[in-house]
């Protein structure tokens, strides 16, 4: 991962492959001209403040995520000047953080392969430096593991990420420049690691192997592990996570990780879908539907992210995540629709498609997370296409049963620049649900889908317990290009939206 460093050095005599710069979109007595961003005065200086002319020469215009690449001016120890666009220049008060942390991330992308680069983005608090240095780490991700060139240990055509990189602007004696890179580092180093297991095949990613990798992490930072296998699963009844597994040879988990702070007064426990592979079982799913269903873990990557997160940051928060793991697949011994599954709980449900599987394996995780009564629970799940079609790829739903934490949860999301929806839990289409067998079927009405889920995991949450549902379904896994800071393949969406939520609780800011 890029090694990060803050200097107050001048950029002419900074030795770097690269120094990145910010230009935006003029407003006020400016409005239509290319602005030379703060922190780029130096380089500016050198083109004798003709820097923004030469940019919009070359075709600049200051929109976000544009990038210009010039040479050097005299006089400078780096050879390349990259101009990245902020969007339009802040009326008023500095440059929003998620402008910031998207404008490291493009100029980082851009930059693999080099060694060293000089980040002089508008530095105008404590936040700034946090934002840019996200933006960088996230920016530089990539995940090369399986190309290794016919077995010879080299990535054909692969470039290494940046190396390093130097914020300008930094303070390195300051403390609370140096915290706010250091939690960069650590959010962004456990968020990587989460698109690290959505992006890896489901043949090296069984529920045993996740499992595996979460002790090892546990074993890392101080928290305390349980690991329910196939047999503890029959032997406690958790009938939701066997059923959707009982498929496969590859037999289910559920993982229980627990941080602990010994000056903590609240408790947070977060859910996670961790369907490994999802082919629809016997509901099989369609041809150019199951291409990417390793994804469909990305709920229990999230949240053993930010429970590992959590406790590299010494939160003052008790945190416990609880990692749903099942494959789902065909086989004689699946699940089948028209079965009744006993639940965790000891509620029935009435199974009418088995490709609503999450559903399934989070009902039995969010009763063992209310059996601890926790102040909150929080689910995190790639749980329905309706969300995709309700709210496109880049935003995620909110559900909850409760107003305020819904508010509190989207403020949250915002906040760290996770695009996100509150969306209702409507009581009338709770009845579509209802069986003439079971208690419960797992589907309803199919107009509003989404909604249909978030009712249904509503009925497997404890009396009494705030409880909020996000659905990833669609910011889960990018399909398109590379944007911003992030990333082809899997994203590490919520991570950050479950950190903070940790950070509100233990500052006393979330209930």
């Amino acid at each position: 991962m890029t090694a990060l460093t803050l200097s107050t050095s001048a950029a002419p005599g900074l030795r770097a492959d690269a120094i990145v710069i910010g230009v935006a979109k003029g407003t006020g007595s400016r409005s239509g001209d290319l602005v030379v961003a703060p922190g780029g005065e130096a380089v500016d200086k050198a083109y004798a403040g003709k820097l923004a002319d030469v940019l919009e020469t070359l075709g600049a215009s200051g929109a976000e995520g544009e990038l210009t690449k010039l040479p050097s001016p005299a006089g400078f120890k780096s050879p390349l000047v990259i101009a990245v666009g902020l969007g339009a220049e802040p009326d008023g008060g500095g440059y929003a953080a998620e402008a910031l942390r998207r404008a490291a991330g493009v100029a980082a992308r851009t930059l693999n392969g080099a060694k060293k680069a000089a980040f002089a983005l508008p530095v105008e608090d404590t936040a700034a430096v946090g934002a840019i240095a996200e933006g960088v780490l996230l920016g530089a991700y990539s995940f090369d593991v399986y190309k290794d060139n016919g077995g010879n240990g080299k990535a054909k055509n692969a470039k290494a990420p940046l190396a390093e990189a130097t914020l300008l602007g930094g303070k390195p004696r300051d403390a609370a420049h140096k915290a706010a890179l250091a939690r960069a580092t650590a959010v962004s180093e456990e968020l990587n690691r989460a698109r690290d297991l959505v992006n890896t095949p489901p043949n090296d990613l069984t529920p045993a192997a996740f499992a595996s990798i979460a002790q090892e992490a546990a074993k890392e930072h101080g928290i305390k592990i349980q690991v329910l296998d196939d047999k503890a699963l029959v032997k406690g009844g958790y009938g939701g996570i066997l059923g959707v597994g009982g498929g496969s040879a590859a037999t289910p988990r559920l993982v229980k990780l627990s941080y602990t702070s010994p000056e903590a007064d609240k408790h947070l426990a977060f859910v996670g879908k961790g369907i490994t592979y999802d082919s629809g079982g016997i509901s099989l799913k369609p041809a150019g539907h199951n291409e990417t269903m390793k994804c469909d873990m990305s709920g229990a990557a999230a949240v053993f992210a930010a429970v590992v997160s959590a406790a590299r940051l010494g939160l003052r928060v008790n945190v416990t995540g609880w990692l749903a793991l099942a494959e789902n697949m065909p086989s004689g011994s699946a699940v089948r629709p028209g079965d009744v599954l006993r639940m965790y709980s000891g509620k029935t449900v009435e199974v009418l498609n088995t490709d609503a599987e999450g559903r399934l394996v989070l009902a039995d995780a969010l009763w063992a997370a209310s059996a601890e009564n926790p102040d909150a629970i929080v689910d995190v799940a790639t749980l329905t296409g309706a969300m995709m079609l309700a709210l496109g790829s880049r935003t995620f739903g909110i559900m909850a049963n409760d107003d305020a934490f819904r508010s509190a949860v989207h403020e949250a999301a915002e906040e760290v620049g996770e695009p996100a929806w509150p969306m209702p839990l409507p009581e009338h289409l709770r009845k579509g649900m209802d069986s003439p067998t079971a208690d419960i079927a797992n589907m309803g009405e199919r107009m509003g889908g989404g909604l249909v889920a978030g009712l249904f995991l509503r009925e497997f949450v404890g009396e009494g317990i705030t409880w909020a549902h996000l659905d990833i379904a669609g910011p889960a896994f990018n399909e398109g290009g590379a944007f911003g800071y992030t990333p082809k393949g899997g994203t590490g969406s919520a991570v950050r939206t479950l950190v903070r939520l940790a950070e509100l609780t233990a500052e006393g800011d979330l209930g």
